[in-house]
């Protein structure tokens, strides 16, 4: 039996109307330099190294909705990053451009849309025994 080869996962992609636009927010909301920049494409990655965000232009780009409605663009997919301090990370999210979800299903964590409306949720880790 051969063995199986090796995957790493390098980035997620989201699309958007506009990459440039949309990796700016997420380079102010993560703090992460730019990997790679092109027209239409742009990649950021962590300081340490890690999988990284990339972002791609997609002319017939669809806001997606959330909480998902029997009509209209469904949510594929969303993000989960963990903060230290919920409500400052709510805040500096907010003042990048991100808006709070109507719904929130939980009291501990917070979602929130990106500025074309991926859905991001914020949370803190719960400390083991806490």
């Amino acid at each position: 039996m051969e063995p199986s080869p090796r995957f790493t996962l390098a980035a997620t992609t989201l699309d958007a109307p506009d990459a440039h636009e949309l990796a700016r927010f997420y380079r102010g909301l993560l703090g992460w330099p730019v990997r790679k920049e092109e027209p239409g494409w742009v990649e950021i990655e962590p300081p340490g190294g890690g999988a990284g965000l990339s972002f791609q232009t997609e002319p017939m780009f669809t806001r997606p909705q959330w909480p998902a409605t029997g009509a209209g663009q469904q949510m594929m997919m969303h993000l989960d990053i963990e903060v230290d301090d919920l409500p400052s990370a709510v805040d500096h999210a907010l003042a990048l451009g991100a808006t709070l979800a109507d719904f929130q299903p939980q009291d501990d964590v917070r979602v929130l849309l990106d500025p074309v409306g991926h859905p991001f949720c914020l949370f803190v880790r719960a400390r083991p025994g806490a």
